[in-house]
């Protein structure tokens, strides 16, 4: 179902999660649930997925994760500030350590001057360290920009939890 290189990278991800005794929630919103599809993916991925959020709508991510609706209301809600609060408000209302939380813009329409098609911001919460950010604008059609946004997110989360990157 899933490129065998976005596999790989999941299997990795649960690998040092499960070494570590971490487990993982995710929030995602222009991935629809592709990150915990791929987690869950991998055979034996129960003992470190702990629940996955589709917060496509801003209610779903008000109800779910406790993004303050006024923050999406003045940033709007593809932004650094609206992804950092899902991630957070993913750790909050689960039992996992680890979240990584993604909105954005796969397109092909919505973009603006501003937020361009492909614009993806991801973040990633590992409980006791600072929630790390990542801008990114993938380019391709709208099943490329959701692969490139999954692929991008476990590789953020992977070096979160081995230390490759401190989170900051």
């Amino acid at each position: 179902m899933f490129p065998a290189q976005l596999a790989a990278r999941a299997e990795q991800l649960l690998d040092a999660c499960r070494a570590r005794n971490i487990k993982v929630a995710t929030a995602e919103s222009c991935t629809g649930g592709l990150i915990a599809g791929c987690l869950t993916a991998v055979a034996g991925a129960s003992d470190v997925v702990e629940r996955g959020f589709v917060t496509y709508s801003n209610e779903a991510k008000t109800e779910m994760l406790g993004v303050p609706g006024e923050l999406i209301e003045r940033v709007g809600a593809v932004s650094e500030e609206v992804s950092r609060a899902m991630a957070e408000g993913a750790l909050e209302n689960s039992a996992a350590q680890l979240s990584l939380a993604v909105t954005g813009i796969a397109g092909p329409g919505g973009g603006t001057a501003d937020k361009p098609v492909g614009l993806v911001h991801l973040s990633c919460a590992l409980e006791g360290s600072a929630t790390e950010h990542q801008r990114c604008v993938f380019a391709g059609d709208r099943n490329a920009v959701r692969e490139a946004t999954v692929a991008a997110a476990l590789d953020m989360a992977l070096a979160a939890v081995t230390g490759q990157r401190a989170i900051a």
